[in-house]
């Protein structure tokens, strides 16, 4: 069971601002998201396994080399470029 001060530990950690009214909600949908975690992890226990739940055997396409755009035609929208390379706009101060 979740408490509201843990609720509040954990807001505080995370520098998060939580409203009064906030905290009955957050400390009740923690529990159930523990709950759902000690859930799946009984269901584990009892030797259910999760590994491959589709039967995949292979997801990923195989790595294929093919022929790229000109550097030129890539950079030919660009509002400034130099030297192949995109020019972007400092936003560090």
């Amino acid at each position: 069971m979740v408490t509201k001060e843990e609720i509040m530990k954990i807001a505080i950690l995370s520098k998060l601002s939580v409203e009064d009214d906030e905290i009955d909600k957050l400390t009740k949908d923690m529990g159930e998201i523990i709950s759902f975690a000690d859930t799946i992890n009984n269901a584990a226990d009892e030797g259910v396994e999760f590994d491959n739940i589709n039967n995949l055997s292979n997801a990923f396409r195989e790595d294929k080399v093919v022929p790229s755009l000109e550097r030129e035609k890539i950079l030919a929208n660009a509002k400034d470029s130099d030297d192949g390379c995109f020019m972007v706009k400092n936003i560090m101060k």
